[in-house]
């Protein structure tokens, strides 16, 4: 799909800057949003095309029409940045300033010809995104976080911090939630592999998913909660709402940054402390990064089994350090085995997913917490991805492998009725990619 535009006539973008400025001199912009939203876009269009019968240089009815779309989404949209929103191959949009605006297509970032006209209309495009949720950013405050209309999440940072220029990284928020069936056609994981996972959310087991940033882990959260029986009552705890769950019974809830003033903050500690008296069967975190961690944890520990979230880690190992780590941060000194018999005791799966190069992500393995001996958390994996090598492509490919270990949650899976293969868990290559 085409995101960018031929090129321009030469002098066309200093007429079309005069024309959007005679343009917004004669507008009213609050009356203009007043207008139902659909039938905005089609007045506007209108108000344009009889404004452009006035110029004479605009002949060619392809530069007209280009002219028309840029303006209305100058006025109405995110300017530039309209046609990247509406392209579905688009995950990640990166503006560098002005002049460099890339994409994440597909797993791999592209310079795009897209262009704002200076730093003066990105951050009027910027202003524009966090208006609309009661933020401001200026040199006071020159960092942000936001989200757009459809849950995509937006991180700005502008000068005197940014030295190229304002800065704008979107995450997008897919329309269409990846299902189980997409992500085995992605070959993100085995069909042995689902049906442990499915096993595992009915059995009502703790699951914690690790791995960097634009991994899969949401994606492949939101798969899993698919499994969570439809009778049950789920409450959703996100920064930026992003999870999609199916079942009748969902509560979701989003933190709350700070106003202008620094105050009315609600953190996702706070949600989940208070999520406890909602009566959930069930608590779904979208991500633990600090303190949230400890409470996160002792709902797991006391009746809330078949709780989720994400966090950031290399490996399962590392996950369960970082756990350590923010359990500190909650304030609280515990001796080292006390947090390990902690997380321990709460934590029965860690799924490591992990982005490979060239974009391909892949569960790497799947791991299971078999409580402690000595001061060590003991773990065994019960399936795994090794890598063997990059295609010409540059993109990595490799093995999906059952360890031969069978899990030791088998019979409590068993005992909830979500019964598995006998041979599920034989060492074997499950599926190759290579």
């Amino acid at each position: 799909m085409t995101t960018t535009p031929p090129p321009a006539a030469p002098g066309y973008d200093a007429r079309r800057q005069a024309l959007h400025n005679r343009l917004v001199e004669g507008l009213n912009l609050k009356a203009v949003f007043e207008i139902p939203e659909d039938r905005r876009r089609a007045e506007m269009r209108t108000l344009i095309d009889r404004m452009l019968d006035t110029e004479p240089g605009l002949a060619l009815a392809g530069e007209r029409q280009r002219m028309i779309a840029e303006m209305l989404d100058d006025v109405l949209g995110l300017g530039p940045l309209e046609p990247l929103l509406h392209d579905p191959t688009v995950s990640d949009i990166l503006v560098n300033g002005p002049r460099e605006v890339y994409v994440d297509r597909r797993g791999k970032l592209e310079l795009t010809e897209v262009r704002f006209r200076d730093d003066a209309h990105v951050l009027q495009v910027l202003d524009r995104i966090v208006s609309r949720l009661g933020r401001r950013i200026d040199e006071t405050s020159p960092m942000v976080d936001a989200r757009l209309a459809d849950g995509s999440r937006v991180n700005a940072v502008i000068p005197p911090l940014a030295l190229k220029g304002p800065t704008i990284s979107i995450r997008r928020f897919g329309t269409k939630p990846l299902t189980l069936d997409d992500l085995l056609r992605f070959k993100m994981l085995t069909p042995e592999m689902a049906k442990f996972f499915e096993a595992a959310i009915k059995a009502r087991m703790n699951v914690v998913i690790s791995g960097g940033t634009g991994s899969g882990k949401t994606t492949l959260l939101n798969t899993l909660s698919r499994f969570i029986p439809d009778g049950e009552r789920v409450v959703t705890i996100e920064d930026a709402a992003e999870l999609q769950l199916q079942q009748r019974h969902v509560v979701p809830l989003e933190t709350r940054p700070p106003n202008t003033e620094g105050k009315g903050q609600v953190t996702t500690r706070d949600l989940v402390r208070n999520c406890l008296r909602m009566r959930p069967d069930r608590i779904v975190v979208g991500e633990c990064r600090g303190g949230e961690a400890f409470d996160m944890l002792q709902a797991m520990n006391t009746g809330h089994d078949g709780s989720l979230t994400t966090l950031h880690a290399n490996t399962p190992r590392d996950a369960l350090s970082r756990l350590e780590t923010m359990i500190m941060m909650a304030g609280f000194e515990l001796p080292v085995k006390a947090m390990r018999q902690q997380i321990s005791s709460a934590v029965n799966l860690v799924i490591q997913v992990s982005r490979l190069q060239g974009g391909v992500r892949k569960v790497t393995s799947v791991t299971e917490v078999l409580g402690m001996e000595a001061d060590v958390i003991v773990l065994q994996d019960i399936f795994e991805y090794r890598k063997q090598g990059v295609r010409e492509t540059g993109k990595a490919y490799g093995q999906f492998r059952a360890t031969g270990v069978r899990p030791a949650c088998v019979p409590r899976m068993e005992a909830a009725n979500a019964r598995l293969p006998a041979d599920l868990f034989a060492e074997r290559v499950l599926m190759a990619d290579g």
